[in-house]
């Protein structure tokens, strides 16, 4: 029963609707016609001449046919109406200026000027009717997007949701790449409205869904404490500017169970990420002590000042940190993430790659390397749309001058 019903306007129903009225009127039989939507006979039958059934009442309650005829757009108020013609139409007979008319109608005169140089007829003469018809057939139509008409185009922002770009970011890089090409920039709801539409084929990985947020339990905390601790109050004033280079914050983030994780690096100005892989059946602080280290051996010493962490007992062996890269280690309060929200907001971008319930032993360290080259080459808004990649580059170079 429900297949005969009338959707709302705009919908799939109404689309298959129209399009079997159509071949009806064009002379198609009625179980051909059903065969060429997609529909039961039964549903073309009762579309084509509607309907009478009973209610819970027993009442008889009749469905009409399907309309064939299609109701008029309703177009803005911003574009002239039929009424609004016949005035102008009359009041030009009059002679009467165009500011004069403007005023009559409340439109801007540059409206009525161009509405009398763009909708006279063939003789020259200016008819509301005419010029109605003739308005008419300059409304813009429906377009079909770039993104389903330009391959090459599609391609290059497929690829680019490919590697976890957001739309935005990917709006800002086609006019950095084709410079030239100006019709390949599109804006950033373009490129959104390319992955919602289902016609179109842009998709990009699919976002990690949040859960519920659980409730936390307050209170004492079990796990024991860190020794010999350097609290965050105490971290220089330096950091927290972002304008020196070589201040780090660091976390885990943990797969199925709490049986696994990976530890990650971000330096706070450029926002640069390290992975750091923490193979399975090793003490994890141990694990992280040399990943950080290991981390921390390349880059000249201008570029590894601080780490800034929370109190996990992975990072144990900070002390020793310390001592084998000079990278002073600093711990957040307890139950204050915000403290080092730079790597926070990196956890969750890496959570596209790594959904919560992962078993992170199976990531290898060259998948963790690869993940770490496809975030850093990202532009990102924060830093005026450059790479964290270009950035320490620069660094790198400024510090071997």
């Amino acid at each position: 029963m429900g297949q005969g019903r009338r959707r709302r306007p705009g919908g799939g129903a109404t689309e298959k609707q129209e399009q079997f009225i159509r071949l009806v009127g064009q002379g198609v039989s009625n179980s051909e016609a059903c065969r060429i939507v997609g529909i039961n006979r039964r549903t073309g039958t009762r579309w084509r001449y509607g309907r009478t059934i009973h209610n819970t009442a027993g009442e008889s309650v009749h469905y009409p046919p399907v309309s064939t005829t299609r109701v008029a757009r309703q177009l803005s108020p911003r574009y002239l109406s039929l009424d609004e013609r016949t005035l102008i139409a009359d009041l030009h007979c009059q002679r009467e200026t165009v500011r004069a008319i403007a005023e009559a109608l409340g439109r801007s005169p540059s409206t009525i000027s161009r509405e009398l140089r763009r909708n006279v007829g063939v003789d020259g003469h200016y008819r509301p009717g005419v010029a109605d018809r003739l308005a008419a057939g300059r409304v813009p139509r429906p377009r079909p997007r770039r993104l389903v008409v330009d391959e090459p185009l599609r391609a290059v922002v497929v690829e680019l949701l490919g590697k976890r770009w957001s739309p935005e970011q990917v709006a800002h890089e086609l006019p950095a790449r084709f410079p030239d090409q100006p019709a390949w920039h599109l804006c950033t709801e373009s490129i959104y409205q390319g992955i919602y539409d289902t016609a179109v084929e842009v998709t990009r990985p699919a976002k990690r869904r949040r859960r519920q947020r659980r409730r936390r339990v307050q209170g004492l905390e079990r796990r024991g404490w860190l020794t010999n601790m350097t609290m965050i109050a105490d971290r220089p004033a330096e950091v927290e500017d972002r304008v020196q280079v070589g201040h780090w914050e660091g976390d885990c983030i943990m797969g199925r169970g709490n049986r696994s994780a990976i530890g990650t690096l971000v330096e706070r100005s450029t926002r640069f990420l390290i992975l750091v892989h923490v193979p399975v059946g090793t003490s994890r602080a141990e694990a992280i002590r040399d990943g950080v280290t290991a981390a921390f051996t390349g880059p000249p010493p201008n570029l590894r000042r601080t780490l800034t962490w929370d109190q996990g007992k992975e990072l144990a062996h900070h002390e020793q940190i310390t001592a084998a890269t000079g990278a002073r280690v600093f711990s957040c309060d307890a139950h204050s993430p915000w403290q080092r929200g730079t790597d926070e907001n990196m956890n969750g971008l890496l959570r596209d790659y790594f959904p919560k319930g992962t078993d992170l032993s199976l990531i290898t360290a060259q998948r963790l390397r690869q993940v770490a080259e496809e975030i850093n080459d990202r532009p990102r808004k924060t830093l005026g749309w450059a790479r964290p990649a270009d950035l320490l580059s620069t660094q790198y170079a400024v510090a071997g001058a």
